[in-house]
């Protein structure tokens, strides 16, 4: 039997091997990426069109595609999201079944497989409501494929502010919605950002949905109700196609580019994150 300071050890180098392997897998995954696709990428393959017949390889149209569509679920899923995690944290009473139906429906979207909301989004906003492939039929099933990380995540964040604050404002006189909305978002901003930057990683991340209700057209699209080609679906497409060197090249350059899309996505959303948390304190 190990003595506790020996045990004390094994457990320190299993943590310390397990986040080392976590951090030493995900480098390898984006250096085997990068290495491959970064000698393709130029000026004229980010902001060129695409075409099948290969006269033109950019992939500006997918990458406005994908903007288009973060930008609108997010715009879709984050005020309903974050006012269903205020609901249950500072104005639903604890234990009740309202609040255990929601958690429970949250707990069961967030276990549905992604192709579920596909063929979801496609049967009712592609044909019910006529939204057609459409950048927002699009939107609105990938809305409610992030919901359960956005109340989650926030609820969680709300849940850690402090009692005191509340008490401070409460004492203070002020009501129920001021405390909430210039004391408790303002300290759980931090956390509310962080489910945003996870849901715009979902989004991103995602293709069959995508493919299945935005359809793939590798056009730009004009308004929210033309169809569109995302990076991953753009991707998705290239592998199906993978028959020549200059094919994996092409899909190892959108991958790289995508790779990029994301980094630099998550360091703005932190940098907002932190000055949200400065102005806070």
């Amino acid at each position: 039997m190990l003595s506790r300071d020996n045990s004390d050890r094994v457990m320190t180098g299993l943590i310390w091997g397990s986040a080392l392997f976590t951090i030493c897998f995900l480098a390898w995954i984006l250096f085997y990426i990068v290495s491959n696709g970064l000698a393709f990428v130029d000026w004229n393959f980010i902001t060129d069109i695409y075409t099948r017949t290969g006269t033109e390889e950019g992939i500006w149209p997918m990458i406005v595609a994908t903007v288009y569509m973060v930008l609108l679920s997010i715009l879709i899923a984050a005020p309903i999201g974050i006012m269903t995690a205020i609901y249950l944290t500072e104005y639903a009473k604890p234990g009740s079944k309202l609040v255990a139906l929601i958690r429970f429906c949250t707990e069961s979207l967030a276990g549905i497989p992604s192709i579920i909301y596909g063929l979801f989004g496609l049967t009712f906003f592609v044909g019910v409501l006529g939204l057609g492939f459409s950048i927002l039929a699009g939107a609105l099933t990938l809305a409610i494929l992030i919901l359960p990380v956005i109340i989650r995540t926030t609820e969680e964040a709300i849940i850690a502010v402090p009692l005191s604050y509340r008490e401070g404002s409460y004492g203070l006189g002020a009501s129920r919605l001021y405390t909430v909305v210039r004391i408790i978002l303002p300290a759980a901003m931090p956390g509310i950002v962080t489910s945003l930057i996870l849901s715009i990683g979902r989004i991103i991340g995602e293709s069959a949905p995508v493919y299945l209700t935005a359809g793939m057209v590798a056009a730009i699209p004009g308004s929210v109700f033309d169809s569109g080609r995302t990076l991953t679906v753009h991707l998705y497409m290239l592998t199906t196609e993978l028959y020549t060197q200059h094919d994996w090249d092409m899909a190892f350059a959108t991958a790289t580019v995508l790779i990029v899309l994301v980094l630099m996505i998550n360091i703005v959303t932190k940098l907002i994150s932190s000055r949200f948390s400065k102005a806070s304190h």
